[in-house]
């Protein structure tokens, strides 16, 4: 796709993330995003010592800092982006953000929690345009999974988002509602 079609739909799905951010509650998404989280990672089988990739919300995107307090009371690393002059993202310890670890800092990531405008069921991910998770997400391990926060109704259906060549696939998409895994049945 060109990028004067994605930046098209782009502008879309802000104006309508506008519209549904409006209407959530964000105290009840922050707490049911958390739980969500803490299953997840239950699930993975990650404690202790692991290391999760995640972010501090814009106002208009589902919240993360629940999530985030609970990753790190369960003893997870959490590790949050900087964004650097270039638009490439920094790594820093959520309990020390003055500590910087480098742009090589998803090589350690067990889980990836990360921020979109959209998701379509072929796991494509729609950001804010700048690039920084694009690259971000080329450094992380092989298998490790990728999990973009939504907001209910941002997993677009029946249609796919305009895919270029450096998008790298997600596998899950998280929202207050639910999770839903995007991998084919032989990649999970």
């Amino acid at each position: 796709m060109e990028a004067t079609e994605k930046s098209g739909r782009r502008d879309l799905l802000r104006a309508a993330r506008r519209e549904r951010a409006a209407r959530r509650d964000r105290t009840a998404d922050d707490a049911a995003l958390a739980a969500r989280v803490t299953a997840l990672v239950a699930d993975l089988g990650l404690g202790g010592g692991a290391v999760v990739l995640s972010y501090e919300a814009l106002v208009r995107e589902p919240p993360t800092a629940g999530a985030n307090a609970a990753l790190a009371a369960g003893g997870l690393e959490v590790l949050l982006p900087v964004t650097e002059p270039d638009l490439d993202l920094d790594w820093c310890p959520l309990a020390a953000p003055e500590v910087r670890l480098g742009r090589g800092a998803p090589g350690r990531a067990d889980l990836v929690l990360a921020p979109g405008l959209a998701v379509d069921r072929q796991g494509t991910r729609i950001g804010q345009g700048g690039g920084s998770y694009d690259r971000a997400l080329t450094r992380v391990r092989p298998g490790t999974p990728v999990v973009v926060l939504l907001h209910p109704g941002e997993l677009v259906e029946g249609a796919d988002l305009p895919r270029e060549p450096h998008d790298v696939p997600v596998d899950a998409v998280l929202t207050a509602d639910g999770l839903t895994d995007l991998r084919a049945p032989d990649r999970r």
